[in-house]
């Protein structure tokens, strides 16, 4: 009896584990001692704590500690150097809006040159959110990659 068997050596996935991401649901309110966000009802927002809160370091204020950022959004070419105060001002009023409803989603940093910026946000949906604006504004071409599943993404717009 000569039965086909199937392959015994699986490739196993490993489970991905992201250091910023809650594994457990926080005791309600909880306080982020550096920035002073509230985590309340699930969620990360812009609140009063209140008297008793537990104390803890959020997801974003340890990605800026640990300088690890989760976007990555590199902006060259000729453009950015004649408008460059114009781009940085749309980034950063991008930052304000999406830091207002979602604190977790921040600038990290901005380094210049004369033709080439990079910018680093602590979540991917801010870099996102800047890159298509840019796009949409001024057009220019705009390319991007997820990476580590999802949990970072690296971005670059050039117009030149």
């Amino acid at each position: 009896m000569n039965q086909k068997q199937g392959r015994q050596d699986k490739l196993i996935q490993e489970e991905r584990h992201d250091t910023y991401k809650e594994q457990e649901k926080w005791p309600e309110p909880t306080v982020c001692s550096e920035c002073s966000a509230v985590f309340l009802e699930g969620r990360w927002a812009w609140r009063e704590s209140a008297a008793k809160s537990h104390a803890i370091v959020c997801p974003a204020c340890q990605r800026i500690k640990d300088g690890f950022p989760a976007g990555y959004l590199e902006i060259k070419g000729a453009f950015f150097g004649g408008h460059r105060e114009e781009l940085l001002n749309l980034i950063y009023n991008l930052e304000a809006q999406e830091k207002g409803e979602h604190p977790m989603e921040r600038l990290m940093a901005i380094s210049t040159e004369e033709d080439h910026a990079l910018i680093t946000t602590t979540g991917i949906h801010l870099a996102r959110r800047i890159g298509e604006a840019l796009k949409h504004a001024y057009q220019g071409d705009l390319d991007f990659t997820y990476g580590d599943a999802e949990k970072i993404i690296r971005l670059t717009w050039i117009r030149e």
